[in-house]
């Protein structure tokens, strides 16, 4: 007679997981073999290089506006900031939840990388080449053309800081400001724990901005060349 028992053993066991290991060629941090291509020296594939891309983006804006470093708290001067600190956090987590459970010997990782990387020397050197040997044709015809004016070569784009950008972040940061402002003067005559707790935040709270508006004007002033 089978009892219930019995039945429920073989469903145990089909729960077991492999454990994924690393090869040659594969993504040295998920051991994925979709898209695999180098980034930061190590072989990635296209779904890790993606939540990389996203962390590196938040972590650009943060320094780029003087802002608390991405962590572990999602606390935001703005939307905007907010929406950085969320996407690189659900990055990161799932990063560690492809994560290889044991990652591989960078100096066999480093191994499998030679062939590739003496494929794309190999090919670099042999198109520079071509490049740096133009034919006769091309040297008489250039020779005998007559000068020709140079063109002004085109402004360089540093695409650093929007300059309209910072002023509209700074108006909202000044719109906030003057927000707890108003409520500190409420909260000045109160007594009691929940009063101090409150004007306690509210100072960091107005700190906080008073940092970034300074780090705005700095970035302001560089980018205009004051």
């Amino acid at each position: 007679m089978t009892d219930a028992q019995t039945l429920e053993a073989p469903t145990e066991n089909a729960t077991i997981r492999t454990v994924r290991r690393w090869s040659p060629g594969a993504c040295v941090w998920c051991g994925d073999t979709d898209s695999v291509e180098v980034f930061r020296n190590e072989p990635r594939c296209a779904t890790c290089r993606k939540h990389e891309a996203v962390i590196d983006e938040a972590r650009k804006f943060m320094g780029m506006y003087g802002l608390r470093p991405i962590g572990g708290t999602l606390q935001s001067d703005d939307e905007e900031e907010y929406e950085h600190r969320l996407a690189a956090r659900e990055a990161r987590r799932a990063l560690n939840d492809i994560r290889l459970a044991e990652q591989p010997d960078p100096a066999l990782v480093r191994k499998a990388l030679r062939p590739r990387a003496a494929a794309i020397t190999e090919s670099h050197t042999g198109s520079s080449a071509q490049t740096s040997r133009p034919s006769s044709a091309s040297r008489s015809s250039s020779s005998s053309s007559s000068p020709k004016p140079a063109k002004n070569a085109a402004p360089v784009r540093t695409g650093a800081v929007d300059v309209e950008e910072i002023q509209t972040r700074a108006l909202a940061l000044l719109d906030q400001l003057s927000a707890i402002d108003a409520q500190l003067a409420l909260v000045a005559e109160q007594s009691g724990l929940a009063a101090r707790a409150r004007r306690s935040d509210l100072e960091k709270q107005k700190a906080t901005i008073l940092r970034t508006l300074a780090a705005l004007e700095k970035a302001r002033l560089s980018a205009s060349g004051s």
